[in-house]
């Protein structure tokens, strides 16, 4: 469904969606508001706000907090080999859903970050640049399912494809290969949840019922069996946390996967030099790396060990890795044991609950 906004004669798109403040730059700084008309050129950013844009030819771009992105050229004709989309995205989170404009040569459309260059074709996909200019790409899946395009990220030293769902690369820097793609053991709601930028509306069927139940007048309230002074409200059991305090709208994890993978990417490399990736330290229940079977990712070195599993729940271990453990992690209705330089006297257990 095309969305039609209200657009002069130098508009490319227009911002469609609003949470919090952002700012277009072009001659001057304005106020990011709906329908405000996005141009060529235009400088879009967001601080403690989220924006998304939707262009002429329904691509969409939706910017998370703290993000830049710069549109060098945006170029729409019916005669795909004149069509053009470059722009450049320099910091922060962001999800990029190709429209028409997706069908056109890959070779005319590319976003670039400051360690790497994406070349696109028909795709869903999202970008985390962090501070230090390194690049996360990770390919999203169709609403079937199945690979939603493809995306070749280049450096100078090399390119790397991903065609698969939910496969992705790190840039660390341009003068360095991508990292060797992995898949990420994500899925679409995760995703969707992370980066949404208008909240969903309240459900009105919910908030009419509640008005029902609440319709008694003023009169019939007994404030002499209001005991909310006897309620603990820092009692231990209301400071659980569980599924429901998980901020989905938090996008700071995948800023930690640029170090992850990163690191399974030097082990990799290690490895095919003949180099012991077991060299400082022992581990048992769970394999160096990324383990499929337990779904834990473990890395580092007799400095610091880094213990990581994310699925329904996520959590995250940095152990002196000199120092010997018993871990228990019970996740999911499972539990999993690792045990570090031979286990010892300390046991650290983790129990996640879904409920």
């Amino acid at each position: 469904m095309m969305v039609v906004l209200p657009l002069h004669a130098d508009s490319i798109g227009g911002i469609t969606e609003l949470r919090g403040v952002g700012q277009v730059l072009r001659d001057g700084a304005y106020s990011a508001e709906l329908d405000f008309d996005i141009e060529q050129n235009d400088d879009v950013r967001t601080a403690n706000g989220r924006v998304g844009i939707t262009f002429l030819d329904d691509s969409v771009v939706r910017l998370t907090e703290h993000s830049k992105l710069v549109i060098d050229e945006v170029i729409f004709n019916p005669n795909p080999s004149k069509s053009k989309m470059r722009m450049q995205f320099a910091s922060g989170t962001a999800r990029f859903i190709t429209g028409k404009i997706g069908a056109i040569n890959k070779e005319n459309i590319s976003i670039s970050t400051p360690t790497s260059n994406i070349g696109i074709r028909g795709t869903d996909f999202t970008v985390t640049v962090d501070e230090l200019g390194r690049s996360l790409v990770i390919l999203l899946p169709d609403e079937f399912g199945v690979s939603s395009g493809e995306i070749t990220v280049t450096t100078a030293m090399g390119s790397v494809v991903l065609n698969q769902p939910f496969q992705s690369t790190v840039t660390s820097v341009w003068e360095t290969t991508p990292t060797k793609p992995v898949i990420l053991d994500l899925n679409l709601n995760i995703i969707d949840n992370m980066l949404i930028v208008s909240p969903p509306k309240p459900d009105e069927r919910f908030i009419e019922e509640e008005v029902v139940n609440n319709s008694g007048g003023i009169l019939d309230v007994d404030y002499l069996e209001f005991e909310d002074l006897d309620v603990d409200y820092l009692a231990e059991d209301d400071l659980d946390f569980n599924e429901l305090d998980i901020d989905y709208l938090d996008v700071n994890f995948l800023e930690d996967l640029l170090e992850v993978i990163e690191e399974l990417d030097a082990l990799a490399v290690a490895e095919q030099r003949g180099a012991s990736a077991f060299a400082e330290f022992d581990i048992q229940g769970t394999l160096f790396g990324q383990d499929p079977t337990t779904q834990i990712i473990t890395f580092g070195d007799a400095e610091k060990i880094t213990l990581i599993r994310s699925v329904t729940q996520s959590v995250q271990l940095d152990l002196n890795g000199e120092t010997s453990y018993n871990i228990i992690i019970e996740q999911d209705g499972k539990a999993y044991n690792v045990i570090l330089n031979s286990g010892g006297q300390s046991t650290i257990r983790i129990r996640q609950s879904g409920g």
